[in-house]
């Protein structure tokens, strides 16, 4: 009897102990937390030479677009088609073909597809449209003299019925889609020009965001925002005197490539022999706030990124142009949320 006493009165520090733990944890849990979301890539899988035709080709990959679950590919003078989910290659299409009419395509740079027309831009001074369910022509802007309709062309974004072409040096044209018949001139006159401050004969990414036309603006170092209702107010005025871009300072960092999600601005950057993926909230981006919620130059430490010159996503899959590595990396996107207590 007096040992079971003993017993039970040890037992009340320790539970006396327990309850002081459990009531430090009720004051804790009352302390709001602050979330965090942070967010960092993994490789997915690629796209190689080998995974085209027989294998024994070569990839040198320029604009990509995502449509449909098909993967387009610039390489070169020709367009390889994948199936985006799978990465199988579906078909390879080396020619503009238009009843008789058959033209090769030489020296793509660029791509954008938009109610079901594919749009590729060639160095060699034309806009070819095909139709995106048979890959047929449907006709072609500019005739391959640099002297006519474009100084080459080096991008091309198609959106909501404009047609926006980088030629060469500072020079971005506007067209209206419903310019573009099976029957058009191919020498068609542009309904406004702008001026994007610097620029030579590299390839450039734009993308069409919140009523503004968005141009990474590799040579002039910045981001290059041009409003559309402006664009088009002033159109006839454009002709003579190009529209300049609203800019913002961007450090010493070279945009690269430029695309929208539903929530981010996803791009490439380049700074010195380092090349960037980076990730912005979007409406950050379009009001020129630019702190990166991501920024990663390789995967996890390894494998390093080249010169991204274009991108495009599906799901939670980022599909990256590495034109310095010769191949298509698709990297996952991955969140983590910490939460940190304020005392």
């Amino acid at each position: 009897m007096e040992l079971n006493n003993i017993i039970k009165m040890n037992k009340l520090p320790f539970l006396l102990l327990l309850l002081c733990f459990f009531t430090s944890c009720s004051k804790d849990n009352d302390i709001e937390a602050i979330n965090y979301d942070y967010y960092y890539p993994t490789e997915s899988a690629e796209i190689t030479a080998k995974q085209i035709g027989d294998g024994t080709g070569t990839l040198d990959p320029k604009g990509i677009a995502i449509s449909k679950e098909k993967l387009y590919v610039c390489n070169g003078s020709t367009l390889e088609v994948f199936d985006a989910l799978t990465l199988a290659h579906l078909k390879t299409i080396s020619n503009y073909i238009k009843g008789s009419t058959t033209i090769p395509l030489t020296l793509l740079t660029s791509i954008s597809i938009d109610n079901g027309r594919i749009y590729l831009g060639s160095e060699e001074s034309r806009l070819f449209v095909l139709d995106e369910a048979t890959g047929l022509g449907i006709n072609t802007v500019g005739n391959g003299q640099w002297w006519q309709t474009f100084v080459h062309v080096f991008g091309v974004v198609v959106k909501d019925g404009l047609v926006f072409v980088k030629e060469k040096e500072k020079s971005i044209k506007v067209f209206e889609t419903s310019q573009i018949t099976e029957t058009s001139n191919w020498n068609l006159t542009p309904i406004a020009k702008l001026n994007t401050l610097n620029g030579w004969t590299e390839a450039y990414s734009m993308d069409v965001q919140s009523g503004n036309l968005i141009v990474a603006g590799r040579d002039a170092k910045s981001y290059l925002y041009y409003d559309i209702a402006n664009i088009k107010a002033n159109a006839a005025n454009s002709l003579t005197t190009p529209i300049e871009p609203s800019t913002a300072p961007f450090a010493s960092n070279k945009p690269i490539s430029v695309t929208f999600s539903n929530d981010f601005a996803v791009t490439s950057e380049n700074s010195g022999s380092t090349n960037y993926v980076r990730l912005y909230s979007k409406e950050a981006f379009m009001n020129k706030n630019y702190k990166a919620v991501m920024s990663a130059s390789d995967i996890l430490g390894q494998n390093p990124f080249g010169v991204i010159v274009g991108n495009a996503q599906l799901d939670d899959r980022i599909f990256l142009s590495d034109n310095t590595n010769k191949k298509i990396r698709i990297i996952k996107l991955n969140k983590s949320t910490i939460a940190e207590q304020k005392n």
